[in-house]
Parts: structure tokens; C-alpha cells; sequence
């Protein structure tokens, strides 16, 4: 991450608002050396639901130029949506936040510390009543002492002790995939709380397997302990409804294979007998 980096929501205060009814949120670039970065992080709002870029002193944003190549679909909307001001603009009308690399190690630095990471500000920021702008700084440089000192919080993102700077790009990339619960209402991700069968199902598939173990002649002294595994095996995992279902359906196929075996060999058995 560039030594200093925050994002923030533009001045109309339209910002991202998350599904669980955060604030507002925007990206702010502060003096952007190239194109690209700004490209790539008005693509990265674009995956992660945040709509306003702001921008301070940035590079010549060309409509066939860099920025566009890397925006993907943010060059739809973000990025030609971005809105040009100064930091004394910025300070005026958000709650901003500040990125840094390098923060202070205790309570006498008073410009970096305390810092926030971006899971903490999940929850600091949740109901914070005013727009908010994450403010990232230069690439080479980050944000400046007396440009930090003027924001509201600082943050930084945990890295590697020999080599914590991150790029441009990435700092705000994994800000916003962390801040994610409050600027997006979904994702494409399906299924996200596992269906865990009931009680019933679980208690249906135990009495499945007691057959099965019947069926299959497993040894009446280990029979028990067998099921008492089994059961045990299951409180582990906690199947879903849809593998318990698939397992019943197994073991009754298996079970059911076995007994018309058992009752083939009797009659087998019997054919036997007679024709002595």
C-alpha cells in the first residue's frame, strides 16, 4: 500500500450504501501519478458496489487512455463520473479516512496513531452520519504528514513487517473487498448460509445406518460402537440437508441390495435342502 491512501465519497453524498444501512462511501486519489491506478481502482469500486471517485491534482484522464484500458466497466459509469477537488473541499464536506503504510507505535505519534485496519472499520464507520471518503495518497509517497493530520482516522492494512507497501491499485482493492458488508446488498456468490438438516433427517439417516449395518452381518460386538462413531462423525461435519437426503439414499440402495442377496441365498439355501 502507498505509504498513504484514502478513498471518499463524492459531495453529493451519493456514495455506496451498503445492505446493512451504512454510510455513504467514495474513493478519493490524491495526486495520482498515472492513469492506470486510477483506472484500476475505479474497477475495483465497480466490483465492490462503490460509485463516487474523487479525485485531487490527478493525471490527464484521457477517454482512449490508460485509465479507460484498465477500468473495465468502470468505464461506463465511475470512472467518466468522477468529480475533480481540492483537499481543503475534501475535509470540508467528509468523514475522511486516510491509508498509510507507515503508522506511529504509540500514543506520542499522534498523526498516525491510532490507526484503524479496514476490518475495524467495518464497524467503525457502520454509523457514521455523514459521507465518507477513504483518501489514498501517491504512489511513491502516499499521504503526507500534514495532509493526515487534517483527516478524520487513519488506516492501514496489515502486511508483510519487511515489505508493507503495497500499490496503489491493491491498497484500495482490499479496503474495499474488507468494507464490502457496507456497500454491497449481495454478491454472486449462491448459497452463502448452509442449509443444515434438522434433527429429524439427521435422527432418519442414524436408523438407515442401523439397518444397513444389519443388513450387511457387521459383527454384533462392534455394531454399537460403530453407530456411536458414526454419530459422532456426523455432529462434526454438519451435513446439509441435501447430503443427508443423498446419503439416505445410499445406504436404503445399499440396504435393500443386501437383503435381496440375503433372502436369493435362503431360497438358494432351500432348493438345497430339498434335493437331498
Amino acid at each position: 500500500m502507498s505509504e498513504g491512501e484514502r478513498s471518499d465519497d463524492a459531495e453529493t453524498g451519493s456514495g455506496a450504501a451498503g445492505s446493512e444501512g451504512g454510510p455513504d462511501i467514495s474513493v478519493c486519489i490524491v495526486d495520482a501519478q498515472t492513469p492506470g491506478n486510477v483506472g484500476t481502482i475505479a474497477r475495483a469500486m465497480k466490483n465492490f458496489g462503490v460509485e463516487d471517485l474523487l479525485l485531487i491534482d490527478p493525471p490527464e484522464i484521457e477517454p482512449d487512455g490508460e485509465a479507460y484500458g484498465f477500468a473495465g466497466h468502470a468505464r461506463q459509469d465511475v470512472l467518466p463520473g468522477a468529480e475533480e477537488l481540492t483537499f481543503d473541499e475534501l475535509c470540508a464536506n467528509y468523514h475522511t479516512v486516510g491509508f498509510t503504510a507507515i503508522t506511529g507505535e504509540d500514543s506520542r505519534k499522534h498523526v498516525r496513531f491510532p490507526y484503524s485496519t479496514p476490518v475495524d472499520l467495518v464497524d467503525e464507520l457502520r454509523d457514521v452520519d455523514a459521507p465518507v471518503a477513504l483518501v489514498f495518497g501517491r504512489e511513491d509517497k502516499g499521504l503526507a504528514n500534514d495532509e493526515l493530520e487534517r483527516l478524520d482516522q487513519v488506516a492501514s492494512i496489515p502486511a508483510s513487517e519487511a515489505y508493507p507497501v503495497m500499490n496503489l491499485g491493491q491498497s484500495a482493492t482490499v479496503t474495499l473487498y474488507e468494507l464490502r458488508k457496507l456497500t454491497l446488498d449481495g454478491t454472486q456468490l449462491p448459497d452463502t448460509e448452509p442449509h443444515r438438516a434438522g434433527p429429524d433427517e439427521v435422527e432418519r439417516l442414524h436408523d438407515y445406518w442401523d439397518e444397513f449395518l444389519t443388513a450387511m452381518g457387521h459383527r454384533e460386538h462392534k455394531h454399537e460402537k460403530t453407530e456411536r462413531m458414526f454419530r459422532r462423525l456426523l455432529g462434526r461435519v454438519k451435513p446439509t440437508d441435501r447430503e443427508v437426503t443423498t446419503l439416505l439414499g445410499v445406504l436404503r440402495r445399499a440396504t435393500d441390495q443386501l437383503e435381496e442377496r440375503k433372502e436369493l441365498l435362503d431360497e438358494l439355501d432351500e432348493e438345497d435342502e430339498l434335493r437331498r
